[in-house]
Order: structure tokens, then sequence, then C-alpha cells
């Protein structure tokens, strides 16, 4: 069961210069973290892109608020887009611990620094030093390639490179049209004020969808709306069962809103609290 989120390339488009735009990036990445966002997708908006910040500033900044603060010195140099990447909030990503003397540990994201001719590659992982690890016969790994490493002691040092996905969001850049054809992409929900209105009622009925399957939400860009970025009605792809339908509904999660403008990254907060509700 896969969590994505999709978000514009424009979605920076109001913000008065770097700085506010980076902390509107931030906010985006708490709601990813709280929620348990699995993938947080960039698509294209190139008609709404004004490009101030340069080609690829919303992707570059979120994928740095979502790397470890004790790995962001090794892969990330120093870059435009990151000018203000000290106002990020920390995303405090819980551990994810496993059962059984198999799986008993932490999960922790980390990134081989050598690879040596035994088998054996050095990662830094967060710890006092890299540490030494043996590969699965089922990996391939690489210098300068993150992977996830389960730590069952750290003194001394029990730990083992793992296939399985590292705590947090991973970001990725993608069209709306790919991502909501990817085989897990759940319930294709479009995030909109012209949307049906989540109502007590209805939620259970939604959730229930979501929880078992899992979700693809969509969100728009400030004073530029889904409708306006796809070229569509609103709601005219709300019939999932449709060979033409992108989405399976959309939905207003912010009716009878109080202000005139709901900004995007509040809306990330308030659309993903009732879709992960269980």
């Amino acid at each position: 069961m896969t969590r994505s989120v999709l978000v514009p390339s424009s979605l920076t488009r109001e913000a008065e210069d770097k700085r506010e735009a980076t902390r509107k990036l931030g906010y985006v990445a708490r709601a990813a973290t709280v929620f348990r966002v699995d993938r947080l997708v960039v698509y294209p908006d190139r008609d709404g892109d004004d490009g101030r910040f340069g080609d690829g500033f919303v992707s570059t900044v979120l994928e740095y608020a979502a790397t470890p603060a004790y790995l962001r010195k090794e892969v990330w140099d120093r870059r435009g887009e990151l000018e203000y990447a000290g106002i990020l909030p920390p995303l405090r990503v819980r551990s994810q611990t496993g059962s059984g003397s198999d799986g008993s540990g932490s999960l922790r994201q980390g990134i081989v620094t050598e690879v040596g001719p035994d088998g054996r590659v050095r990662v830094n992982c967060g710890m006092q030093h890299p540490i030494s690890l043996p590969v699965p016969p089922s990996m391939e790994v690489g210098k300068g390639e993150r992977v996830t490493i389960r730590v069952s002691s750290r003194e001394p040092v029990r730990a083992k490179l793992v296939d399985e996905s590292p705590p947090g969001f991973a970001v990725d850049c993608a069209t709306i049209e790919a991502s909501l054809a990817r085989p897990d992409a759940g319930v294709r929900i479009a995030a909109s004020r012209h949307g049906e209105t989540l109502s007590v009622d209805r939620l259970d009925g939604i959730v229930g969808r979501t929880t078992a399957n899992g979700f693809t939400v969509a969100f728009g860009a400030p004073e530029r709306g889904l409708p306006e970025i796809l070229g569509c009605e609103p709601r005219e792809e709300a019939i999932g069962d449709e060979p033409e339908a992108r989405f399976d509904l959309w939905l207003n999660t912010v009716p009878n809103q109080g202000s005139e403008v709901v900004r995007t990254e509040e809306a990330l907060f308030a659309t993903l609290a009732p879709l992960t509700l269980e």
C-alpha cells in the first residue's frame, strides 16, 4: 500500500522571495512526513512556473529536506537553490522498528563511501565513523549510492544492509499521467475546491478504499488549480471506470473555507489527515 502526493513545479509561484519559497516547501515536507507519505512527486507545470528560482528548485529543496541531516554534507554541495535551506524545519522521521530476530532494530539511510574487493562496502549512516558491511548476494551497490541499513545495536555496532525503503519519503519528478498509471497508484484523487465535498457520511467509504489500496493525491498551485493545469472542466473525470478518466474522484477537503485562498501546503494537511485515518 503506497501513499503518493503530487505537487506542481509551480508550487512556489506566489512566494515573494527564495526564503519564503523555501519555508513553504518545508511545510510540504513536514506534511509528507507527518502523514507517512511514501512518494512526493513534482510534476511539470511549465505554463505556471515562472522560473524565478531556477529549474528544479522545488524538487531540489524537497529532496534536500528528505535527506537525513547526518548525510546532507556528504550528499549535497553548495547550490543556489539551497541558499536558505537552514530555515527548513526538522522532519524528525520516526525510525521504523522491525519485529523478530531477523527484523529487529531500526532502519537508517546511509551512503556508500567505499566499495571493497571482498564483497564489503563502507557506509556512512550517521554513526561516529563509516561502518564496514557485507553486501547481500541479492544486492548490487556502488560508491555514492544511498542504501538502507538496519541497526540492531550501537555498542557494539551490529548492522546490515537490507533491501527496503528507508524511513521518510522519496522525491521524484514525473508527469501526472505517469504517476497515476503506476500499478501502486491506489485510489487516484484530485484535491480541488471544485470537487465533491468530503462529509462525515462519505468519509468512511473513502477511507476504507484508501486504507486498503493506498492512494495518489494530486494538488494544484496557488491561483492555478488542477482544472487549469490539466486543461479540463472541474470534475469531468470523476468516474474512475471510464477509460479516459485520470482520477477516481475529485475531492474538496476544505468545504466552506473561511479564507478566500487555501494554500497548497495547508491543503496537504487538510487532505492527508482524513485520508490516513484507520
